[in-house]
């Protein structure tokens, strides 16, 4: 069969890519995916997962993704819905069903890999099927996170010791004969996804005494209510913004950065006695921050090596453990660190990040430059690749990087006018609509430009200071 665009992947990226594709061209779409429905790595994910961020700009472009409520209850309470992973699978498949298979041009090729060489094979009966693609195949695998479901950990576990993933916990009830239930939990690992599992212990029964946390590294949390996209929370998101960038312009090393913002209310940290070495984007209300420090049992020896029945041995000593401890593993990385490439090639396009941490929007705008674009090398100058921050010192030239992208787009007017347009932005159409006579929102505004020159001005000596 022939197409226009092979896309590998049917999760966010390639989801995102396809849809702005579809309204911005008359091409046809090929998409592969292992998956037996859209969604990606939501497919796989534990059951209470959510987006860190507001579900008002994530997903596609062209399809809202839940309804603007706020929530009423819980630690996200008076802010903006946070999509469930059950709900964003829903979301996608009915973007599948009812926009993208309707317009005729979409083939989809579910659990099915893509071999190379135009070639898809079935993962059920091995069957293959040719495709050229006319234009270019798209590889929407970068992001690929990998997920405690399908992760393989990297530590010995002896007989008998309980180990499962975050997936595993709302079914305790189903005991398996010979496991009695578990009175003493242990998380591993620090990242979003040990916070996930520690939040719906607490609120699920467990009591703070009986969780211990091994946390090998602390982490640099964005506080959430500066996410927010409705205009009740300007000053908290283009606010926060200038805010931010004010932190940039005046600090003298990566770490003031982050202490300037925390005392802004703009990062937090679970334990203010500890330093973080470690930020990822990883979003979190301050309700869930409070609930996070219930857990006093923290573990900072480093990364497990060996599970005994009555200890685990680490990389910095042993530590005597209860027997009958339930382990959740939650050492699976959502983040490759990858060397950025360009996006555009001769016959290809690999999606990466162009303003962090926005995966769709990055996703949505390359589709957006595909189309519009001259050629592969103005394209790539509008789509320079966002290299994800490994410690905290990767965060000012990701910050840089995102700026830069944003300065180039508005020099370019359907481009820049595409962007405000656009849900996913987050702050956009927000921004492009206030009303000129807001005296107060308009002087923010002036800041936030004023603080972006001089933030600019001071990220290389930020970036020589962190060497």
């Amino acid at each position: 069969m022939n197409t226009d665009y092979l896309i590998i992947g049917s999760g966010a990226v390639g989801m995102a890519f396809a849809d702005t594709l579809l309204d911005e061209s008359d091409a046809h779409i090929t998409i592969v995916d292992r998956h037996a429905t859209p969604g990606g790595h939501w497919n796989d994910a534990y059951p209470f997962v959510a987006l860190h961020q507001p579900s008002a700009f994530y997903g596609v472009n062209s399809t809202e993704l839940g309804t603007r409520r706020k929530d009423e209850s819980g630690p996200n309470r008076g802010m903006y819905e946070l999509a469930g992973g059950a709900e964003i699978i829903t979301y996608y498949d009915k973007v599948m069903q009812h926009k993208f298979l309707p317009s005729g041009r979409v083939s989809y090729f579910p659990t099915s890999n893509y071999a190379g060489d135009g070639r898809i094979v079935s993962l059920l009966s091995g069957a293959q099927t040719a495709v050229t693609a006319r234009k270019k195949v798209v590889d929407a695998t970068w992001f690929s996170p990998n997920v405690p479901s399908t992760h393989t950990h990297n530590f010995t576990v002896a007989d008998g010791v309980r180990v499962i993933a975050p997936n595993g916990l709302p079914q305790l009830w189903l005991q398996r004969e010979g496991w009695p239930v578990p009175r003493k939990f242990c998380i591993l690992g620090a990242g979003k996804t040990a916070m996930d599992a520690a939040v719906w212990l607490l609120r699920n029964g467990a009591a703070p005494d009986s969780i211990q946390w091994v946390m090998p590294r602390d982490s640099w949390l964005v506080n959430r209510l500066q996410t927010q996209p409705g205009l009740e929370f300007f000053n908290h998101s283009i606010g926060g913004e200038a805010d931010k960038l004010g932190a940039f312009a005046e600090a003298r090393s990566v770490e003031e950065v982050f202490l300037k913002l925390e005392s802004l209310g703009q990062m937090l940290r679970i334990d203010r006695s500890h330093s973080p070495t470690m930020f990822h984007y990883a979003t979190i209300s301050t309700g869930e921050v409070d609930l996070l420090r219930k857990i006093q049992h923290v573990i900072r020896k480093g990364r497990v090596q060996t599970i005994a029945s009555d200890a685990m041995v680490m990389d910095q000593g042993t530590v005597a453990m209860e027997p009958g401890t339930l382990y959740v593993d939650c050492t699976a990385s959502a983040i490759s660190h990858r060397i950025c490439e360009p996006v555009f090639r001769e016959g290809r396009i690999q999606i990466q990040l162009l303003r962090a941490p926005l995966v769709a929007l990055s996703a949505a705008l390359t589709a957006y430059v595909e189309v519009h674009g001259t050629d592969d090398a103005h394209k790539n100058q509008l789509c320079v690749p966002v290299p994800f921050p490994a410690d905290l010192a990767g965060y000012v030239p990701a910050t840089q990087v995102s700026m830069m992208n944003q300065f180039r787009w508005s020099q370019d007017k359907a481009l820049r006018q595409w962007v405000s347009n656009s849900r996913l932005d987050g702050f956009g159409k927000m921004v492009a609509e206030l009303d000129k006579a807001d005296a107060e929102r308009q002087a923010v505004l002036a800041r936030l430009r004023t603080n972006a020159f001089a933030a600019m001005a001071n990220m290389p000596n930020l970036m020589a200071s962190a060497v």
